[in-house]
């Protein structure tokens, strides 16, 4: 399956989650099989050589790719999550946003120091979650060896605030 066929089977909606956004809805991809597979292999088959310990996925929509991503690089998957989400203890780290503040927060012990940690989620956009997921697996010591999309909203220009890590986007929305 290629780029366009993955592509035909995302839907736009509009004005969601707020007016004069056009939201890129993967559930219409996800209930595909073979496009799921695809994508997931996709982003699998990249990284494949680069020795993976664990995956980080970003809440939500990144569990769902991450875990699937982890599985095929018979790696780890840790969850990144909203504050007071995760049980136990947690480090936490706040950003911006468009429109205020947020903040993400991880185990403190989900990494170890030097391990090769592939960070997936389903949507690039601005890239502020993503820079704050990189702050916190920095803060544990993690090596990353990637940063994986499935969806890249290339014309916010995200991708200009990882650009110490290597990205990869299956799937780029000029």
């Amino acid at each position: 399956m290629d780029v366009a066929e993955l592509k035909a089977k995302i839907r736009d909606i509009k004005n969601f989650p707020t007016e004069g956004i056009l939201f890129k809805d993967i559930t219409t991809l996800l209930k595909d099989g073979p496009a799921f597979g695809c994508v997931v292999d996709s982003l699998a088959g990249r990284y494949r050589q680069e020795r993976v310990d664990v995956v980080v996925g970003v809440e939500s929509r990144g569990f769902i790719l991450g875990g699937a991503v982890a599985h095929q690089l018979n790696a780890g998957f840790v969850p990144v999550r909203k504050v007071g989400k995760l049980p136990g203890k947690t480090i936490e780290v706040e950003y911006e946003l468009e429109y205020g503040r947020d903040a993400l927060a991880m185990h403190e012990d989900a990494i170890k120091v030097g391990q090769r940690v592939l960070v997936v989620d389903d949507l690039l956009a601005t890239g502020g979650t993503m820079a704050a997921t990189l702050r916190l697996i920095d803060q544990l010591g993690g090596r990353v060896v990637g940063v994986a999309f499935m969806i890249e909203l290339a014309f916010l220009h995200g991708r200009d605030k990882l650009k110490e890590h290597p990205v990869h986007s299956l799937i780029v929305y000029e």
